[in-house]
């Protein structure tokens, strides 16, 4: 069986990489080229840098920060966040960024995101697709700042894939971020089960058990890793690292 792919998932706020827990409480982790060095020399599969403060500070990508860690990066390189209009994509994927990751775009500007395909290919573009449980206990795609959006799921992946023609979706949990809990296993199964797209799931895995799980007992397509990422175990310090691809195989 060919192996899955398996990424660390970087949050930039615009100075140092940070961790969030439930998407609040940011926590300085270290500097990202320091990160992406060490995971240079850990044959990592893919790398996700996603700037969690460029939309709601209404601002651009910090490209020049952006250039850097793409030169540094020998894998290939995701970046979200703040990117608002087709130049910012153009420029970014002169800058080496492979993938652009959307979500606040998808509400504000689909017509931006139809054109990139259109001239860059679906593989370039990725949708993220957050959720989190509302207060009957149902989960609700929402957007960057928290709001609700028109779309239930399995109708939302349709119209990324049909309507935006995007790539790839990076499905999160709100609720599991940073809680090293393990993935959202039975609603990543419903969003594959609702989606031709390749998924990679993110929020909650805290051990090689989780990724197997997610890998091996589900149809995703690749796993991105936050805190196991950045943190050497739940409640310890900070320390970049990388699980050993060996350990991470179907028995």
């Amino acid at each position: 069986m060919a192996l899955k792919r398996i990424m660390p998932s970087l949050l930039y706020d615009g100075s140092g990489l940070v961790k969030t827990v439930k998407f609040k409480n940011p926590s300085y982790v270290g500097d990202p080229i320091n990160a992406i060095k060490i995971f240079n020399e850990k044959e990592v599969d893919e790398l996700v840098v996603l700037d969690i403060m460029a939309s709601k500070q209404k601002r651009k990508p910090h490209f020049n920060k952006i250039a850097d860690l793409a030169g540094e990066a020998f894998m290939p390189f995701a970046y979200g966040g703040g990117v608002k209009t087709y130049d910012d994509f153009v420029l970014l994927f002169k800058l080496g960024v492979e993938k652009v990751i959307v979500n606040s775009l998808i509400q504000e500007n689909p017509d931006v995101i139809k054109r990139v395909v259109d001239a860059y290919g679906a593989q370039a573009v990725v949708a993220s697709v957050d959720y989190k449980k509302n207060l009957f206990g149902s989960k609700n795609v929402f957007s960057y700042l928290g709001h609700k959006i028109k779309f239930n799921l399995p109708d939302y992946l349709k119209y990324l894939e049909r309507d935006l023609g995007v790539g790839e979706i990076l499905l999160q949990s709100a609720e599991r971020d940073g809680t090293w809990e393990g993935y959202d296993s039975e609603f990543i199964k419903e969003a594959i089960h609702n989606s031709s797209l390749p998924i990679v799931a993110l929020g909650g895995c805290g051990s090689q058990e989780d990724l197997k799980k997610i890998l091996y007992d589900t149809n995703v397509n690749a796993a991105a890793i936050g805190s196991m990422a950045v943190y050497s175990k739940k409640g310890m310090g900070v320390l970049i690292s990388f699980p050993d691809r060996s350990t991470i195989i179907k028995e």
